[in-house]
């Protein structure tokens, strides 16, 4: 197919159907990114009919295939095939924007919590967190690590972390996974299917591969030459957001690794903000609102957070659009995806021993808060909103009283 064929003028009438119906989403979708996919296919694809329901399947497929934020990424390319290039900046603008300046709120508000109440509800936040990543942690062990092969892998990836932690320990995890996952996880071919009607010539994206790759390599140095805490937040967050393969849980590790021992933050404050991001709509990815400021000291500390985190996710589904029919057909592409997969289980499984637990849980009564609240997730199917003000009065109140 040629590039004529592969790209259609972006329709500029529905760029404001694409933000309102964007903004409606990004207020109202609660539950992290397979609620989001959920709601995504509800609105978009079943009431309005911007897509077919068997390219939809298709286009998660690759959401879930590539690194950075599913949700938001499958929100982008949906803003781009229903109005083009403006589409879909309106997409992820609508979609991310009520929840990372209610996480700014959240941190511009976080140095008036005084007290031993505020200092509980804060506790309650970071005890909602190890439930959320405990959740998650099972979900994605019994669809990403089913067998031996894959657990092992898991397993390894931990510890590699154990002997080797910080960014480059998780860096290395996710390689080697890479690497067990073309040995051991040979993966069959996708079978065909119609595809997505692709609206990205090729010459795009491969200029946007490339913007990725050298953005995840230069920014180190250019950080490093002009320094400044803007340019060195949008460093860290960048590489978090390249790397963060199986959702937005993930990009925890990785960006407590470069902002916690580096004094950028506290273990409280990042987790306490971590808990907070569970209670509201739209990406986790969105958690960068309160992160960058609390790490630069200022306000303006959350837009290179938000960029950074965003735009590698965004550049790598862009770039891999055009050939996405063939590549989802490679095994060996599958294999090192499967095995990379695999090590995010580990990873995150780390992640919840510590810093989470570790740092989260001070008596008996947490060990039973939490327990409670994963039955409340698993089993009754709350909302995590409900858990995060029941933790919060909880510990709160626990606080109150000694």
């Amino acid at each position: 197919m040629s590039d004529a064929q592969e790209t259609t003028p972006p329709d500029a009438g529905r760029v404001g159907e694409v933000f309102l119906a964007f903004l409606k989403l990004g207020l109202t979708s609660f539950g992290g990114p397979i609620a989001h996919l959920g709601y995504f296919r509800d609105e978009l694809v079943l009431r309005r009919k911007w897509i077919s329901d068997d390219a939809y399947a298709e286009l998660v497929a690759l959401c879930q295939f590539l690194p950075g934020p599913a949700s938001s990424q499958t929100g982008f390319v949906l803003g781009l095939l229903r109005a083009g290039p403006l589409g879909a900046l309106a997409a992820w603008t609508a979609f991310t924007l009520p929840s990372s300046l209610l996480m700014l709120a959240v941190a511009s508000g976080a140095s008036s919590l005084q007290g031993a109440v505020a200092a509980g509800a804060i506790h309650g936040l970071k005890l909602v967190a190890i439930v959320i990543v405990a959740q998650a942690v099972w979900g994605m062990a019994r669809s990403l690590t089913p067998d031996l092969r894959r657990a092992s892998i898991a397993a390894v990836a931990a510890l590699v972390l154990v002997l080797s932690g910080g960014a480059i320990g998780q860096v290395a995890a996710i390689v080697i996974g890479g690497l067990a996952g073309l040995v051991l996880c040979r993966e069959p071919a996708a079978s065909p299917g119609d595809g997505l009607p692709v609206r990205v010539s090729r010459h795009v994206g491969i200029a946007s591969l490339t913007l990725f790759a050298a953005m995840l390599l230069a920014m180190p140095v250019i950080s490093a030459a002009l320094g400044g805490p803007g340019w060195s937040l949008f460093d860290i967050f960048y590489r978090a957001g390249a790397l963060v393969f199986g959702g937005g849980h993930v990009v925890l590790p990785l960006l407590r690794a470069d902002l916690v021992p580096t004094g950028l933050m506290t273990d409280d404050q990042f987790l306490a903000g971590y808990g907070a991001a569970q209670a509201l709509p739209g990406p986790l990815f969105a958690i960068a609102g309160y992160l960058g400021p609390i790490a630069a000291g200022s306000a303006w500390g959350a837009l290179p957070a938000i960029l950074g985190v965003f735009l590698p996710g965004l550049l790598i589904v862009i770039g891999v659009l055009p050939f996405w029919s063939r590549l989802r057909l490679n095994p060996v592409a599958r294999s090192i995806v499967t095995g990379v997969n695999a090590a995010v289980v580990g990873i995150l499984a780390m992640a919840l021993y510590d810093p989470l637990w570790t740092t989260g849980i001070r008596s008996l009564a947490d060990v039973a808060a939490v327990g409670v609240g994963l039955v409340a997730l698993l089993r009754w199917h709350l909302p995590p909103i409900v858990l995060v003000v029941a933790m919060g009065v909880f510990s709160g109140a626990v606080a109150s009283l000694l």
